[in-house]
């Protein structure tokens, strides 16, 4: 699964610039660096809009257009790839509202709950983005206004991760981004070309991932500071993960 995770750039515009997208200049001030995001907050996703990447807010969990309100949100944070195609709560927006959530890492544990240890992983240079496959859902509020909301997809870990957990988010590559994102206005086409996107469901290459073992106050959501990917210097050799 994926239940924590990272976006540490500093700048919006850095991250418009690294993800070759454009935003709404109001949503600037919006922007922080996270290094603590957790299911319900509000983070970044991207998706096509008229021919274009963009950049917009929405909510971690994925809530359909209809319900009443979003309690489900926090249940509707993954979509398993093997099912996203066919699961009801996933399977139009897989076909229809595709987007690539950003982040530069992720969390997961290891021991047991008196001495869990989080590991963050990463791309090996610093400063590289990961690209999770994500869906959306523009959520209609009972007051008549609108809110996008998100899930992201998971697959079977790769080598690093499957030490630790047997599932890790989607990270798709940078080539794959604007098909990704594309949705045909054609029935037939839209529908062949989500059945041919099912072959980016599948877990990253091993090298495109490490693992440092980091502060425990990533276990608490509250904390979400520089702090807490200060790496871990105060305990036994960290887990050997190849």
């Amino acid at each position: 699964m994926c239940g924590r995770f990272t976006l540490t750039i500093r700048a919006f515009d850095e991250l418009e610039r690294l993800l070759d997208a454009a935003a709404d200049p109001r949503y600037a001030p919006l922007y922080r660096p996270r290094y603590n995001i957790a299911p319900t907050d509000r983070h970044w996703i991207v998706r096509a809009r008229h021919e274009r990447r963009e950049v917009v807010p929405a909510v971690w969990g994925l809530v359909k257009s209809r319900a009443p309100d979003m309690r489900g949100a926090a249940r509707q944070i993954n979509a398993r790839a093997e099912t996203v195609a066919t699961a009801p709560a996933f399977r139009d927006a897989f076909e229809r509202r595709r987007c690539i959530v950003p982040a530069d890492g992720f969390y997961e544990w290891t021991g047991d709950k008196e001495t869990r240890r989080p590991l963050w992983f990463h791309p090996p240079h610093p400063g590289e983005l990961l690209f999770f496959a994500g869906l959306y859902e523009s959520w209609r509020t009972p007051a008549g206004g609108r809110r996008l909301t998100f899930a992201i997809i998971t697959t079977a870990a790769n080598g690093p991760v499957s030490a630790v957990h047997d599932r890790m988010p989607v990270i798709l590559p940078a080539e794959a981004l604007d098909d990704w994102l594309h949705v045909p206005a054609d029935d037939v086409r839209r529908a062949r070309q989500a059945t041919a996107l099912r072959g980016l469901l599948r877990p990253c290459p091993d090298d495109r991932l490490v693992a440092t073992p980091v502060s425990r106050r990533v276990n608490a959501v509250a904390n979400d500071d520089p702090a807490c990917l200060e790496e871990a210097v105060d305990e036994a050799p960290p887990l050997r993960l190849f």
